[in-house]
């Protein structure tokens, strides 16, 4: 969607409702936990009428603990699959320590982040729905010096139940999104109270890209 939260047009002229807008300025004016680095990136073009994206890395120091990809969808005839007008899209990857690699219990444990995380602030929400990916690499000739990596990665989508006007917190989804993006990358809760919440090792040093 070219800028259309600014230019008040979407691709073709079509005016941009006002439940998006209201929900995406909602997004650019969140506060968030310090580390989490995030910004603007270009949002898919076909899966709803309109579209914003964001993308976030969790840092510590030098270190990208972990990165991810938050699209707000809106349809507003609404879409039989989502239940609603607004879907939220996301993707969260992670390395992995070999310890956690190992336990299989893992991927139940990582997609129980993602509801917590919504849960934890008291959102509403329906038609959750995802993968939990769980990868090894071994490197060979010019990277052979590197260690074996394992990744995980989170991609799932659930409707945020609408507010006043029709619009859906968006502000409040974003700060679970980063929660979850925290508690992927290793860091220790933010709140007071949520101390035995497991999170992932935390990595040491800085990461190859």
């Amino acid at each position: 969607m070219d800028d259309a939260r600014d230019t008040g047009e979407a691709r073709g002229g079509t005016a941009v409702p006002l439940p998006f807008r209201a929900a995406v300025d909602a997004l650019r004016t969140a506060r968030l936990r310090p580390q989490v680095e995030i910004e603007p990136t270009p949002a898919p073009q076909r899966l709803a009428p309109f579209a914003y994206a964001l993308e976030a890395t969790v840092v510590d120091g030098e270190s990208e603990l972990a990165d991810g990809r938050l699209v707000l969808l809106h349809d507003p005839a609404g879409h039989d699959a989502w239940r609603g007008t607004f879907r939220l899209v996301t993707l969260v990857r992670a390395e992995l320590e070999p310890e956690m690699a190992a336990d299989p219990l893992l991927p139940e444990v990582c997609w129980s982040w993602l509801t917590g995380a919504l849960t934890a602030r008291g959102l509403a929400y329906g038609e959750p729905s995802g993968t939990v990916t769980r990868a090894g690499s071994h490197y060979f000739g010019g990277l052979a010096s590197r260690p074996p990596a394992s990744q995980i990665e989170i991609r799932a989508s659930w409707t945020p139940r609408e507010g006043l006007g029709g619009v859906p917190d968006t502000a409040a989804h974003l700060a679970s999104w980063c929660d979850l993006l925290a508690q992927v990358g290793g860091l220790p809760p933010a709140g007071p109270g949520d101390a035995s919440v497991v999170t992932l090792p935390q990595r040491r040093g800085p990461q190859p890209r």
